[in-house]
């Protein structure tokens, strides 16, 4: 017979167990920016646009001198220099400005311009300089560099006049960069709103706003630009000029956008839950508002960076040739009709200067829009 043992088994000890902390879902904010820090080209051109933005936000205090004040004609640019008139070094920098000395050229009889070692001029930050109102509200005369002294210091010459080029292309970028903001905010809007109710909706009414939106990126725009711009007369006051140069910009440059959406839209629409949104009764614009726009910003947010390049272009093309913003505001585009002449390109290089503030703006938002498209659809 056999025995069964009545005892009770011995205790067993359970550890407890660990539970590892599990990751939280990631936004696709959150991994859009994740992937944007990995391109070192996406990151410099956002770095770069923050800078210009800044600049321009607060381009009187940057700006190391009054833009209107005259000095000498065509000056050449200031050499910043850290050695003394002996050859030492000196932490503090300083300028040094020409001046004619006693000795006269052996061909030309003219003076000899040299530098005026004897009289430097010290530079500093946040130094004392011309008053100027800060946002327009705000009187202040601290800028962010300069003279410590207040006299005059040209880093990239002057113009014909006798204005510090840098001051007015700081000041010029406000003008510069208002303008390709403001453009592209309008065009954005109209280019969205109808690129997406011409996508979803479809039918005959697609049909013939496609018609229209043929007809306005069949127009010749430089000739219409050209044209139209000269319909204001030279009297008119510069906020209007202003605001029509705006105008035009945007009613010609608001159709490319709308295809591009509305081929996004198209695409959108046949996807499953925009149709089961249709079948449980939801409206269109709930539809378009709820299920269609958040799916379309991402194109149109890396289109917005890829486009403000090209109105900053056409800004400062249209400035050149003077169609754009008239004196006395400032802009790139329109310093770059003092280099109108070969001769003054060949005499006086430093008037191009506005021509690398446009460079490095189109780099800018060039390489922050190719980092944002890779950032948002890197397959």
């Amino acid at each position: 017979m056999l025995a069964f043992d009545s005892s009770p088994p011995p205790p067993t000890t359970t550890e407890p167990s660990v539970s590892k902390p599990s990751r939280g879902h990631e936004s696709y904010i959150a991994l859009v920016w994740r992937r944007l820090r990995r391109s070192w080209t996406g990151m410099a051109g956002l770095i770069l646009v923050g800078l210009l933005l800044l600049m321009a936000i607060f381009a009187d205090f940057v700006a190391p001198m009054d833009p209107k004040a005259t000095d000498v004609g065509f000056a050449p640019p200031q050499v910043m220099s850290f050695h003394d008139k002996d050859g030492n070094f000196v932490f503090q920098p300083r300028l040094y400005a020409l001046s004619d000395s006693e000795e006269l050229d052996p061909v030309t009889f003219q003076p000899i311009v040299g530098m005026d070692y004897d009289n430097p001029r010290l530079l500093g930050f946040f130094v004392k300089g011309a008053e100027y109102k800060l946002f327009g509200l705000i009187p202040a005369d601290r800028h962010f560099f300069g003279s410590t002294d207040g006299q005059p210091v040209h880093f990239l010459g002057t113009d014909k006049f006798g204005r510090d080029v840098l001051s007015r292309a700081i000041i010029g970028s406000r003008i510069s960069l208002m303008i390709a903001l403001t453009v592209v905010f309008i065009v954005t809007l109209i280019g969205t709103t109808v690129g997406m109710v011409s996508g979803y909706f479809g039918g005959t009414f697609d049909i013939w706003l496609q018609r229209f939106v043929e007809l306005v990126l069949a127009f010749p725009q430089l000739p219409l630009y050209l044209a139209l711009t000269s319909l204001i007369p030279v009297t008119a006051p510069t906020n209007v000029f202003l605001a029509f140069v705006i105008f035009v910009m945007s009613a010609l440059g608001w159709a490319q956008m709308s295809r591009e959406v509305r081929g996004k839209t198209l695409a959108l629409a046949r996807i499953d839950y925009v149709r089961a949104a249709m079948a449980v009764g939801a409206t269109d614009k709930r539809i378009i508002m709820q299920h269609i726009f958040p799916n379309v910003m991402s194109h149109v947010i890396v289109a917005v960076t890829l486009h403000i390049p090209s109105v900053v272009l056409l800004e400062s093309f249209l400035g050149f040739l003077g169609f754009a913003v008239k004196p006395p505001l400032i802009s790139w585009g329109l310093m770059l009709q003092d280099t109108a002449t070969y001769s003054v390109i060949g005499s006086y290089p430093w008037i191009l200067s506005p021509v690398g503030f446009v460079l490095v703006t189109v780099f800018a938002f060039n390489a922050l829009g190719d980092g944002l498209r890779d950032a948002v659809d890197p397959y």
